[in-house]
């Protein structure tokens, strides 16, 4: 089976753009941060996701950039990371926080000083601002002192937005593995199965057709739970009659895509089919007013407007759609707030999300904005699912 991965001129044309960025807003050098959860930053610029520990690319407005990571990834980092420069450091650590007096590392003070050919660094962006411990931070701070820390996350998210052709080959592989995987669940659930043992397909199946992880916690919320907009699937006994909420997606080359699709154990009722109907309604009418050049705003106000008009504005939670590249949920949200128009190449989750007491559903897929349109990345389950 041929693994898919970015190819690394895809890394430099990053490194590139992000250099010049860096230049334009006069920052001496840009400190990106990653954990474990948040590994998208790290590995946006470096192909090098953290394990246990968390991770930094310094990237200096001059120069080649250098992954920083804690004392115990070396060996992990040199044969995953297509930075070739890389440094220990102690803050970098994992979060019992030892020691390590018989490893060597390296300071702060040491990689900011020699920066951009020994001028140092006086403006420091930060990206993943949200994300970075506050040990890192103020050994970031303690090394520079008298410089200006600035955030820096739209620098990065500017980029990461618009996606290049090898992102969207990605995003493509990683729904067609997705697609495998929803297609292995319908076929196997079942009345008296547990959630967990649901997400155990799920997993099976992406292992087996090429996915590197999964791209989020895999949602197999039933009944009640199903009404959860974020939950995490458990022991409950999957019964006659419920709702079961599907969310599933494999992560590829470090993308993560998600398709989301509402079963039914038995029979449907009048008032669920109801719901669900005019969610799948809800759902193929999204896409139908996205394309290039349509603000963000419209979108989402046409979504509530339509949920209003049809009587279930009650059971809308939030906007339409969102972000979609190496995190299932990213930068930017589409929102009745939101201030910018959509551009071609920009990717999102359409996700149709209504809820009530006793359930509640969620039909989701991805999209890529067209001059036309969209281009849907998974179509395969539009229909009504009532099984057992």
């Amino acid at each position: 089976m041929a693994v898919k991965k970015l190819p690394a001129t895809e890394f430099k044309r990053r490194q590139a753009e992000a250099r010049r960025k860096i230049n334009e807003r006069n920052l001496d050098a840009l400190l990106v941060h990653s954990d474990e959860a948040e590994f998208a930053n790290v590995r946006y610029f470096s192909d090098y996701w953290p394990i246990f520990e968390s991770a930094g690319v310094f990237i200096p407005a001059e120069g080649e950039p250098t992954l920083l990571i804690g004392p115990e990834s070396g060996t992990f980092a040199r044969d995953h990371s297509v930075i070739k420069d890389i440094k220990k450091v102690l803050y970098y650590r994992e979060s019992a926080e030892p020691d390590y007096p018989t490893i060597a590392l390296d300071k702060f003070e040491d990689i900011f000083k020699a920066a951009n050919g020994g001028r140092g660094v006086k403006r420091l962006g930060i990206a993943g601002y949200t994300a970075m411990s506050v040990a890192v931070y103020e050994a970031v701070r303690k090394a520079l002192p008298g410089a200006e820390i600035v955030k820096a996350d739209d620098l990065m998210y500017e980029m990461r937005m618009i996606k290049s052709k090898a992102e969207i080959e990605m995003l493509r592989e990683g729904f067609r593995v997705s697609d495998l995987a929803m297609a292995d669940v319908l076929k196997r659930i079942r009345p008296g199965m547990t959630e967990l043992q649901v997400v155990g397909i799920a997993q099976e199946s992406f292992y087996r057709n090429g996915a590197e992880y999964e791209a989020h916690p895999t949602y197999v919320l039933s009944g009640v739970n199903s009404s959860h907009a974020i939950g995490r699937p458990g022991h409950r006994v999957i019964k006659k009659g419920d709702l079961v909420q599907l969310n599933i997606g494999a992560r590829v080359g470090g993308y993560s895509p998600s398709v989301g699709v509402p079963v039914c154990m038995g029979k449907m009722n009048a008032r669920m089919r109801d719901l669900v109907s005019f969610g799948l309604e809800a759902h193929i009418k999204t896409m139908e007013w996205m394309k290039a050049g349509v603000p963000a705003s419209a979108v989402a106000a046409n979504f509530f407007d339509f949920v209003k008009s049809r009587g279930y504005a009650e059971n809308a939670l939030y906007g339409p759609c969102h972000g979609l590249g190496m995190h299932e949920v990213e930068r930017p949200w589409m929102e009745t707030t939101s201030t910018y128009p959509l551009r071609e190449n920009m990717t999102f989750q359409v996700d149709t999300f209504l809820y009530g007491k006793q359930y509640g559903l969620r039909w989701e897929t991805g999209s890529r904005i067209t001059k036309s349109g969209v281009e849907t990345f998974s179509d395969k389950f539009r229909k009504i699912y009532e099984i057992g």
